[in-house]
């Protein structure tokens, strides 16, 4: 049996790293191997984990870091001895890891793709190299794709680390526009392994008029849903534009998702537009299960997770700027659900090709965008159609057997075949 170690800053609730790593994980356990997990924030089992706080980007040493290496074009001699002595201290704890579970393969989630916990990355390159461990980087956005790590005083650690070049790992990205980047930047083949969802798996049980009553819609109600934060590169200022422009009281806008850590001045300029385009916008916080020994458990009585919003949902408005793949887009698919999209670059180049039908824009809101919201609201024959038809093809190309498969050609990739 081979025992597979996840690693990275945290596996727990529910950003993309978190969701995909525990796809990635089930995948591999079906097929009879082993998974553990080391992080500086957890959900998952003693037994099965290690916690290591020191590994989490809101640790108050990387906090320190970030704060003196970011938007600077030099760093003391302080930061970096506390950056070296970091990653060592990281890079024993992962060779207690791999020693503790006998681990044969890591799988290194985003810790040497965005440089959030510099010292991880550092350690994690260290120990592959010291240890020629076989390893798959999966990596979800890299920091040249984010603007707050452009002005840096740790190039040199970007260069080595963020991700490394080893012969000991195989890389997989989530877009056909990073495997491109990286291997421009850093001469690093990488394959393309696309978010999933299980779409041989029933959605969780849910009661849609319930749901409408507790948020406080009327039964001929209209509900648009915003699954996203509340961050700028999410376009929500689109959605308040098109729900506007239809004119039709009954049309309520609700977002999901809270600010999260980017502050509240998006929101607050949101909530502006809406109230100047006579738009009912209503924030409605969702709840993720928690974990207790890696067991779901049920939600509290009278909250509402997000597949409640999602089966409830007249249509999902998704008119984000940029996203490094688009998980909101696959749920919505996955709950049948019309969707309204703005015509992000990865969305053109690596899903729009497959077929899917939505109402699509190109950065600002049309007439024709705004009819075909109209009929596929009034029209119930065209929204079946339209749905099952997405539904079918992300399950062609967006579901768990295409995960199976690229992780079993990683597999052999680093360690062969018996």
């Amino acid at each position: 049996m081979t025992t597979i170690g996840f690693v990275s800053t945290r596996f727990a609730g529910s950003d993309g790293v978190s969701l995909e790593s525990t796809k990635w994980a089930e995948i591999l356990e079906s097929e009879g191997h082993r998974v553990v997990w080391f992080a500086g924030v957890l959900d998952k089992p003693e037994s099965s984990s290690m916690l290591v706080p020191e590994a989490h980007f809101t640790h108050p040493d990387s906090v320190r870091i970030n704060g003196e290496v970011w938007g600077k074009l030099s760093r003391s001699r302080e930061i970096n001895n506390l950056i070296k002595s970091r990653a060592q201290f990281l890079k024993g704890k992962l060779y207690e890891f791999t020693e503790r579970f006998d681990v044969n393969i890591l799988i290194v989630e985003n810790a040497v793709t965005i440089p959030m916990q510099i010292p991880l990355g550092i350690a994690i390159t260290d120990f592959v190299a010291e240890t020629g461990m076989p390893t798959i980087a999966h990596h979800h956005d890299f920091y040249w794709e984010r603007t707050r790590f452009l002005i840096g005083s740790v190039r040199d650690y970007l260069e080595m680390a963020f991700p490394p070049s080893l012969p000991q790992i195989q890389h997989a990205v989530i877009n056909s526009a990073a495997r491109d980047q990286l291997a421009w930047r850093k001469g690093i083949s990488s394959m393309i392994v696309p978010n999933v969802i299980d779409f041989d798996m029933k959605p969780r049980p849910s009661d849609p008029s319930a749901v409408r009553k507790s948020i406080g819609l009327d039964e001929d109600d209209i509900l648009i849903l915003q699954p996203t934060r509340v961050v700028p590169r999410k376009g929500i200022e689109h959605a308040i534009s098109v729900v506007g422009r239809l004119k039709d009281p009954r049309c309520k806008l609700i977002i999901s998702h809270e600010s999260g850590d980017e502050g509240d001045a998006y929101l607050s300029a949101l909530i502006d537009s809406a109230q100047a385009s006579n738009v009912d916008l209503r924030l409605v916080t969702t709840v993720v299960p928690e974990v207790v020994d890696g067991v779901e458990q049920p939600l509290p009585a009278g909250s509402i997770g997000l597949w409640d919003l999602y089966t409830a949902a007249d249509l999902v408005t998704y008119p984000s700027l940029y996203e490094g793949f688009g998980n909101a887009l696959l749920e919505a698919f996955y709950y049948k659900v019309p969707v309204l999209i703005n015509r992000y670059s990865i969305y053109i180049q690596d899903i729009e090709p497959k077929g899917f039908r939505t109402i699509s824009m190109d950065g600002y809101v049309t007439p024709e965008v705004i009819d075909g919201v109209k009929n596929i609201l009034k029209d119930k024959k065209l929204r079946r159609e339209i749905v099952d038809h997405n539904f079918q093809i992300a399950g062609k190309f967006f579901g768990h057997p295409i995960l199976r498969r690229r992780l079993q050609t990683l597999l052999i990739n680093v360690m062969g075949t018996d």
